[in-house]
């Protein structure tokens, strides 16, 4: 797993599986903000199951679905929101972690 990171204790990286999960929890991430809505790829690990991986890690997991072209001044706002309640290290994630950026930087 690829992590490049945003801002003081915030990292993106592309989708996260079971396994990357564990490696965060053992880096002290607090929380994960899922940006991929599920099905959109064969393959692809369901919210549901991450989410409940992550818990039992002691992680808090929300999923925050965003379509890959579409990024309003609203919904920006509405992560920005999110991000802020959010217990840090915060790891951020999408299919490569260019979505998760973009709402990231209109967020700011």
């Amino acid at each position: 797993m690829k992590v490049l990171e945003l801002a003081p204790q915030v990292y993106v990286s592309g989708q996260v599986f079971e396994e990357d999960l564990k490696l965060a929890a053992k880096q002290n991430v607090r929380s994960i903000v899922n940006n991929r809505p599920d099905n959109e790829t064969v393959g692809q690990p369901r919210s549901a199951d991450l989410a409940k991986v992550a818990e039992e890690l002691g992680m808090t997991f929300v999923h925050f679905p965003l379509e890959s072209r579409r990024i309003s001044p609203e919904t920006a706002t509405a992560f920005a929101e999110l991000c802020a309640g959010l217990e840090r290290p915060l790891l951020i994630f999408s299919a490569s972690g260019v979505r998760s950026t973009k709402i990231w930087e209109m967020s700011e």
